[in-house]
């Protein structure tokens, strides 16, 4: 039985032997290694059975060797059926060029979906940002960039989006954004004091509402009362001026500006060497058909004009329908790379480490603050990188709002 297993794959026929004793034909058919089956007499000198495609050759010598006339009845099996199938050209061909339809409206964009609680006009900034990235209605999904890359894409070009998800899900592409809420600092409503958020000393004043508590140059420390809600007390009548605790206090809402002397202490570490990649913006693009670990190129040969390459590669899956199948089209970009080389001294390291640490303390304060001065209280130099402490004064508005509450 295991012999005649996966006959019907490989294909088989049905012969019927006609000549004396032709039982004897299939002995020696049987001795020489013919796997021979389902055996029936058809007559005195007839029988027929069934025999592998692969030893029809050997049959055929056999024959040749005695004499006995050998009828081909059934031919079953899948070389036969793909045989006939084949020998229908039209049929082929309308098959061929069926699936590659099926195969081309599978890789394509049919619909863009953006979801997710989002204004109009932010909705139709995206819109607009997808189309100048090529995603749309009918486009190529192999031209598109991953997913992961078109997120960072629209959260760079669109300031108004927090997060933005893109899911692909077939041919439909779908988007959902969550929009940027700026925080901003609770606006104490009603009566209110302006206390200082930083220990500093006092530079500038403007109060448009409220009284000063303090004057320039004072030292203060977080939670300084600055300018106080409070107006002096106003006597209801003539009659109750005399009588102090009959008089009616008046609250407003303090507004104005300190600004005050503020000092950080910051670290910062410079190396005295670097070395970095330059890409120069030449570049080549390369495209393979993928299976496995096998890539077969498809378009761009050769090899780049220059030198130094910098490779980045994306794979697109080929989808039949909803499936992915086991093969990839492969996009491939060669970049070309200058590679840099920075030395520099120990005091030009010293400056860039002031440079940095400045930018970066700005970037914390936001732009209305203001350096005015950097003194290097420490550095060191270990291991080919320059270490610096530096104290660093700045002047900014200390001020903050905090409601006057009744008992106060």
């Amino acid at each position: 039985m295991k012999q005649i297993q996966g006959s019907f794959i490989k294909g088989y026929v049905r012969i019927v032997v006609t000549g004396d004793r032709p039982e004897m034909f299939i002995q020696e058919s049987v001795n020489r290694g013919v796997t021979v089956w389902n055996i029936k007499r058809e007559g005195r000198k007839s029988c027929s059975g069934n025999v592998k495609l692969s030893d029809i050759p050997e049959i055929r010598k056999i024959r040749r060797e005695r004499n006995y006339k050998i009828t081909f009845e059934e031919r079953r099996g899948y070389p036969f059926l793909f045989s006939r199938f084949f020998r229908r050209k039209e049929f082929v061909f309308s098959f061929i060029m069926s699936i590659l339809l099926i195969l081309f409206m599978s890789n394509i964009i049919w619909k863009v979906e953006i979801t997710g609680e989002l204004p109009k006009e932010i909705e139709e900034k995206i819109a607009t940002q997808l189309n100048a990235y090529g995603i749309h209605a009918g486009a190529w999904i192999f031209t598109i960039d991953p997913p992961a890359k078109i997120q960072q894409k629209l959260t760079d070009d669109i300031p108004e989006l927090l997060w933005v998800g893109v899911r692909q899900k077939g041919t439909t592409y779908q988007l959902e954004g969550v929009e940027k809420i700026v925080v901003q600092d609770d606006k104490v409503e009603g009566p209110r004091n302006l206390v200082a958020t930083k220990k500093g000393i006092i530079k500038r004043m403007y109060v448009s509402k409220g009284v000063p508590q303090v004057e320039i140059n004072d030292y203060v420390e977080p939670g300084k009362i600055l300018v106080s809600g409070k107006l002096n007390e106003v006597p209801e009548s003539e009659e109750e001026d005399e009588n102090k605790e009959n008089r009616k206090e008046i609250v407003v809402p303090a507004e104005g500006e300190i600004i005050a002397s503020t000092w950080y202490e910051v670290d910062v570490t410079i190396p005295l060497k670097q070395n970095y990649e330059l890409l120069t913006g030449q570049q080549e693009k390369k495209y393979y058909i993928g299976i496995k670990n096998f890539k077969f190129p498809i378009w761009g040969f050769g090899s780049p004009d220059f030198q130094d390459v910098h490779h980045d590669s994306t794979t697109s899956p080929i989808k039949f329908l909803k499936w992915n199948l086991p093969i990839n089209i492969i996009e491939s970009t060669l970049s070309e790379k200058q590679l840099q080389k920075f030395e520099r001294t120990k005091e030009e390291a010293v400056q860039a480490g002031i440079k940095q640490a400045k930018e970066e303390l700005q970037l914390q304060l936001g732009p209305d603050a203001k350096i005015t001065s950097e003194k290097v209280l420490h550095e060191s130099l270990e291991n080919g990188k320059v270490k610096l402490y530096l104290y660093i004064t700045v002047e900014e508005n200390i001020a903050k709002a905090q409601p006057i509450t009744q008992g106060d």
